[in-house]
């Protein structure tokens, strides 16, 4: 039987006055790979931190596993959820598997010294996310690939069950953007977590979502499958541009083009034609 693991319920999200969430409800299963899309400044982020604890919402209520989040200690709810953030810096010289390490802050005690199963849990995540060969090397002296790669080895060893992200391709190359993707794909198929991520890249959501959410503007345009969202009157309405729909001939979902002012005139006679 299919459960819910996160159910927002008419959320508003301000900062000072400013509306940032508009009345949002969406709900997101269990072990599922969940993806949140829409243009900059829609809210994307925001979303995702009312959903981890790091803000307060103004109105409306966010449940996690059936819970109301606020009924959560922070170190229960850093045993349920890891959020991997779109920026951090490493300003001082720790390893990586001193980082991956911190992730086991949830599960240890008031002097947190670290147990056999602690080491246990942060070799494993290291070699989930192949960066055992790395785990002596200063993560500064990493690529940006590898550091990412060593924040979701932190979330890892956190053993969550929900994993929330915020933009992990974001400044990527092609080869770490796919590389991560198919991290968080294992994530959900090995691992069993609900992944939930928030992404700027339409074709790489689509290949791996099971379910997407898109946003504009703090409200929600639309919710479901990649073929029920990414239609091009949907989008079109949420980028406000003009865009291509077509199946991508690798896994047959939708794939996105964005037509050149120059092909405008053009792709609106082929449409025309169609």
């Amino acid at each position: 039987m299919t459960t819910i693991a996160i159910e927002i319920s008419n959320l508003i999200c301000k900062y000072d006055e400013n509306t940032v969430i508009r009345n949002t409800s969406f709900s997101v299963k269990t072990g599922e790979f969940f993806i949140i899309i829409g243009p900059n400044g829609s809210g994307k982020s925001t979303l995702l931190k009312a959903m981890a604890g790091l803000i307060h919402s103004s109105q409306g209520q966010v449940k996690i596993k059936h819970h109301f989040l606020e009924l959560y200690t922070q170190k229960t709810l850093a045993r349920t959820i890891a959020l991997v953030p779109q920026v951090s810096t490493f300003d001082f010289p720790f390893t990586v598997s001193q980082v991956v390490l911190m992730g086991r802050t949830p599960h240890q005690g008031l002097l947190g010294f670290e147990k056999a199963e602690d080491i246990q849990a942060m070799e494993e995540a290291l070699v989930f996310t192949d960066l055992i060969q790395l785990a002596n090397r200063k993560v500064y002296q990493l690529s940006g690939g590898e550091r990412q790669r060593v924040l979701i080895a932190r979330a890892i060893c956190q053993q969550p069950e929900i994993m929330l992200l915020d933009e992990p391709t974001a400044a990527l190359d092609l080869k770490h953007q796919i590389r991560i993707m198919d991290l968080m794909e294992r994530l959900k198929s090995e691992k069993q977590l609900t992944v939930v991520m928030v992404s700027h890249d339409i074709n790489l959501a689509s290949m791996y979502a099971d379910n997407l959410l898109l946003l504009k503007n703090g409200e929600v345009i639309s919710t479901g499958s990649p073929a029920q969202v990414l239609s091009y009157d949907i989008l079109e309405k949420a980028y406000g541009c003009t865009l291509l729909v077509d199946e991508n001939p690798i896994k047959k979902c939708p794939r996105l083009t964005l037509v050149p002012e120059s092909y405008l005139a053009s792709f609106k006679n082929r449409k025309n034609d169609i």
